[in-house]
């Protein structure tokens, strides 16, 4: 009696991990099939984002599937800035790494894209001015 109540709360802790795999596979499942046909798209823990015909959505993932937050078109792109994420109008210095959003003005219009690694942040901008670029 006294091992069975010893491999319980390892029986329990498998349970949870199985069932925390199984949500991300989801996730990530639900995440290809809405990536498809996107030139350009990230899946990250802040949320997903992806350029498909010139247009930048970035979602959530909320109760198993994916919640548009905004859109951008890219080609009225005017300045894109790397900020951090908690610290307010700071923007993030080239050293720096971690969490951080990066920031696209154009046409009036201001919209803040969360990433959680500011290296692929980096890659986005560059590609997303030479989109604006490509398409001015």
């Amino acid at each position: 009696m006294i091992h069975g109540l010893l491999w319980l709360p390892l029986l329990m802790a498998f349970i949870l991990i199985a069932s925390l795999g199984w949500i991300e596979r989801r996730r990530q499942n639900l995440y290809l099939i809405w990536a498809k046909g996107s030139e350009l798209a990230k899946l990250d823990g802040t949320g997903a984002a992806r350029l498909k015909a010139g247009i930048l959505c970035w979602s959530s993932f909320e109760a198993g599937s994916f919640k548009e937050q905004a859109t951008f078109e890219v080609k009225k792109l005017e300045m894109v800035e790397l900020m951090a994420l908690s610290s307010g109008e700071a923007p993030l210095t080239k050293e720096s790494e971690g969490r951080c959003r990066l920031r696209l003005v154009g046409s009036g219009k201001e919209i803040d894209v969360p990433f959680s690694d500011a290296e692929r942040a980096r890659q986005w901008m560059d590609k997303l001015m030479s989109r604006a670029r490509c398409d001015l």
